[in-house]
């Protein structure tokens, strides 16, 4: 672990740092708050589309909800980056920036891009190693969401709590998700499958714990691209526990975020401690 930066935080510390991953092949930044004292868990928090590991550490507030607790919020970026990849910076929605955290099986991005590999081997990992952390939970954003919601399902064992907010929750019947896993995956739709929350719910992933989610009802992508209400129905359908609360006025911003993660940070310590 190299570090970048590092400031003083409501008594613990934020770092900005780098290290390699085994999983893309490169060197990866993430950022982490860890409060001052022992801590023996850690939030993993994945970011959206265009995001860095700065975006949530510098704008959620996350820091003042996780002080005098033993448990720390690490934010990994959300992509390799430097590779010059042909068309990887051409878009927001696909590339740099754009993993979709999935392991991707087709050139020229498979070589690099196995990001479900790194969060859920590298970066636990980097928390077991440095920090001697033994127990985990999982949220993000938008993009993120949809990682979270499906590594928390696809390793229900490892991660304690999921949540998510505005989670792109069926990539297989929307316009970002089909492109992403198209251009990552091919024509193998079957394979899509694997990194879709609700087609996971189907086959029989759960999590014993209830899942918390939250939408903006004025979330200019709230319609076409979350379809949050297909993942309210198949849970429902399979009984998997899960709370989706839906605010009038709220967008799909970091503004939206901070409002509402205090309640996710409730959620993930009750379920961690």
């Amino acid at each position: 672990m190299e570090i970048r930066k590092k400031h003083k935080c409501f008594d613990g510390k934020v770092v900005f740092a780098t290290h390699e991953s085994k999983s893309t092949k490169t060197p990866m930044n993430f950022s982490f708050y860890k409060p001052d004292g022992h801590v023996d868990s850690a939030i993993i928090w994945l970011s959206g589309l265009t995001c860095t590991e700065e975006n949530f550490m510098t704008k959620a507030g996350a820091q003042a909800l996780l002080r005098d607790t033993k448990t720390m919020i690490i934010c990994p970026d959300t992509s390799p980056r430097g590779l010059n990849i042909s068309g990887s910076e051409d878009s927001y929605d696909f590339g740099t920036a754009a993993s979709f955290y999935v392991n991707a099986t087709e050139a020229p991005y498979k070589e690099n891009y196995q990001m479900y590999d790194y969060i859920t081997e590298d970066v636990i990992e980097l928390l077991r190693e440095e920090f001697s952390i033994s127990k985990y939970s999982i949220m993000g954003h938008s993009m993120g969401g949809h990682g979270a919601l499906v590594i928390g399902l696809r390793n229900p064992d490892l991660f304690r709590a999921v949540s998510a907010f505005s989670p792109i929750v069926n990539p297989i019947n929307c316009p970002w998700g089909q492109k992403a896993l198209k251009g990552y995956l091919g024509d193998k739709e079957e394979e899509w499958k694997n990194y879709d929350s609700c087609e996971l719910l189907k086959i029989g992933h759960k999590h014993s714990k209830e899942i918390l989610i939250d939408q903006g009802l004025a979330d200019e992508f709230y319609p076409e691209q979350l379809l949050t209400e297909r993942i309210e129905n198949i849970s429902r359908e399979v009984g998997q526990k899960l709370t989706c609360d839906k605010s009038e006025g709220y967008d799909h911003s970091y503004y939206f975020i901070s409002t509402f993660l205090p309640k996710h940070i409730k959620h993930h310590l009750s379920l961690l401690n």
